[in-house]
């Protein structure tokens, strides 16, 4: 697997915007699942939500073990479209909306 450069996910960063029109901020969720293997998991987080290979491995292990790890926040529309990503892949996600 080529490794992922964290700097030009920099650009992408700035363009994210934390909160959608409506000002509420969301978490994705990904659940646990006895499908798919630990590497595939950690494939699609780096594709899907640009984390780290080291970010996807941890959280692959947080969701193995507790059976969920939030993996991104931020506005419900940009994690709409990662949501349905993971989802297309075979993974089992969820979008929570934070109370504030």
């Amino acid at each position: 697997m080529p490794k992922s450069n964290p700097a030009s996910w920099e650009a992408l960063e700035e363009e994210v915007q934390l909160e959608d029109a409506t000002g509420e901020i969301a978490e994705l969720v990904l659940l646990n699942d006895e499908v798919n293997t630990f590497d595939w998991v950690i494939e699609c987080l780096v594709d899907v939500c640009r984390h780290t290979f080291e970010q996807a491995e941890q959280l692959s292990l947080l969701v193995h073990f507790k059976g969920r790890a939030v993996v991104m926040t931020a506005g419900y529309d940009v994690l709409k479209p990662m949501k349905d990503a993971l989802c297309e892949r075979g993974l089992s996600a969820i979008i929570e909306t934070i109370p504030v």
